[in-house]
């Protein structure tokens, strides 16, 4: 690559950041729609295999996606809320118990004053909110709706996300090859190994620890069920969209659980049960899940994953959390090229040492 070449990619690269900032507000529906084409172009490239058009893949890969969103919101999101509007519901008498029976052991333990620390205002905020609003989606709404400018502009929002993702992902591939096109030439064959690099990295994360948070979900919303855990569903939820971070969706998962049987239950045996969900869940990840979905493809390491979000979520809000995952994986392939060719450099002594 020439300094020329060089400095022309530097620039390209700052002028589409500066966009990005610029235009974050109005960009949420593109992001968000070539996030859903990203995930679904390998369904649709093995339809294209099988015989069928990309524009009929394309029909089909939405339709089973419409399907599975309309069952989501007819079947999972009603009991979701039922379960949160019951949850409220307990929190006064987990505040009871708070503030007559482990203030006072922890004093008596302890010997520190934890007079101050009152659950009250925490539980009458969060009662009023769900009893004034009718919960979060409520509030959402009534948000949303405060104007009519903001509500079209939500409709607006919201309605592009499927337009964008049908027409992207039936041109995905036409995409990539307009965009490999504009490089220069001498440049196309590195860079092509670079985004194969990046898209393996970014698939083996996101593909694969999305259908991991799934099964997990699933395990932990059946499992607590059987068990006779009260807000299963809930906590299945919960735990599973926290396994974006490996190891945490266990930890958040089994500490909900944990504290919400000790208030259902009388004796241990439930709580014991509790753990063995956990620990066959944790087993069927490591043994079954993990090696079927993600394999030893080379994923992001779970501390690079909570500091891409945070950071991505400080400096650029939404559109950063949408954009971390991606931005990460490439950078963490280029660190990891860049360290490459350090070691095999003189700067590192490697001729020197040989």
């Amino acid at each position: 690559m020439t300094q020329s070449q060089t400095w022309l990619l530097f620039i390209v690269g700052l002028i589409v950041s500066g966009l990005i900032y610029l235009l974050q507000p109005v960009l949420t529906p593109f992001v968000v729609g070539i996030f859903i084409a990203y995930l679904a172009d390998p369904f649709a490239d093995r339809l294209e295999i099988r015989g069928f058009s990309r524009t009929i893949a394309t029909v089909i890969v939405f339709v089973v996606l419409i399907l599975v969103l309309v069952a989501m919101v007819i079947i999972i999101v009603p009991l979701l809320v039922k379960q949160l509007q019951a949850l409220v519901n307990v929190l006064p008498h987990v505040e009871l118990w708070y503030n007559t029976t482990l203030i006072p052991w922890l004093q008596a333990s302890l010997g520190l004053d934890l007079t101050a620390i009152n659950l009250q205002l925490v539980t009458q905020k969060l009662a009023s909110q769900w009893q004034q609003t009718g919960g979060a989606v409520s509030q959402m709404v009534k948000y949303v709706t405060r104007s009519s400018v903001n509500l079209l502009s939500t409709l607006g929002s919201i309605a592009m996300v499927p337009v964008v993702a049908f027409y992207m992902l039936r041109d995905f591939d036409l995409v990539l090859a307009k965009i490999k096109a504009l490089l220069p030439i001498n440049v196309q064959p590195r860079v092509s190994a670079f985004a194969v690099e990046s898209n393996e990295v970014l698939a083996a994360f996101v593909r694969g620890q999305l259908l991991v948070m799934f099964g997990l979900g699933v395990i932990y919303a059946l499992g607590l069920s059987f068990v006779g855990l009260d807000y299963a569903l809930l906590i299945g939820v919960l735990a599973g969209l926290a396994s974006v971070v490996p190891y945490l969706g266990f930890i958040v998962g089994i500490a909900v659980a944990m504290a919400i049987g000790f208030f259902q239950f009388d004796s241990w045996l439930p709580l014991s049960l509790i753990l063995v969900v956990f620990g066959i869940g944790q087993l069927i990840e490591s043994f079954v899940l993990t090696p079927l979905f993600v394999g030893d493809r080379i994923g992001l390491h779970p501390v690079a994953v909570i500091f891409a979000i945070l950071a991505g979520g400080q400096l650029f809000g939404f559109m950063g959390i949408l954009l971390a995952l991606p931005i990460s994986a490439v950078v963490m392939v280029l660190l990891r090229n860049v360290y490459a060719g350090y070691i095999s450099s003189p700067l590192y002594g490697r001729q020197d040492s040989e």
